[in-house]
């Protein structure tokens, strides 16, 4: 019975998110294990209407405040000495991730 790992991350920067993505890939190609991915996910974009300064007299005007979440996944065959690499990766603070073992 093997074992896959799926990685989740992250982050609001794609560039941050995209640098940790490629160094997980390099670790993964050099051990020759098979992997799935990265697999862009749907962003997740949050807009809120603020209204703009200074907000006496007058028409109401509204900025609006975006902030988008960029997600990626990656599967890969799980090997402890690959996973124990991964997880010495070195993450920006920005980028979080999510590592779980699922069982085929």
């Amino acid at each position: 019975m093997s074992s896959v790992v799926r990685i989740r991350l992250w982050s609001t920067d794609p560039n941050n998110l995209n640098y940790v993505v490629s160094q997980i890939m390099d670790i993964a190609k050099k051990a020759g294990v098979r992997i799935k991915g990265p697999i862009p996910l749907p962003v997740k974009r949050l807009a809120i209407p603020v209204p703009r300064l200074p907000h006496g007299e007058g028409s109401k005007v509204w900025d609006r405040w975006e902030l988008r979440i960029h997600k990626r996944l990656i599967d890969i065959e799980a090997n402890e000495h690959v996973i124990r690499q991964i997880m010495r990766v070195r993450v920006p603070e920005n980028v979080y991730i999510e590592i779980e073992i699922k069982r085929r």
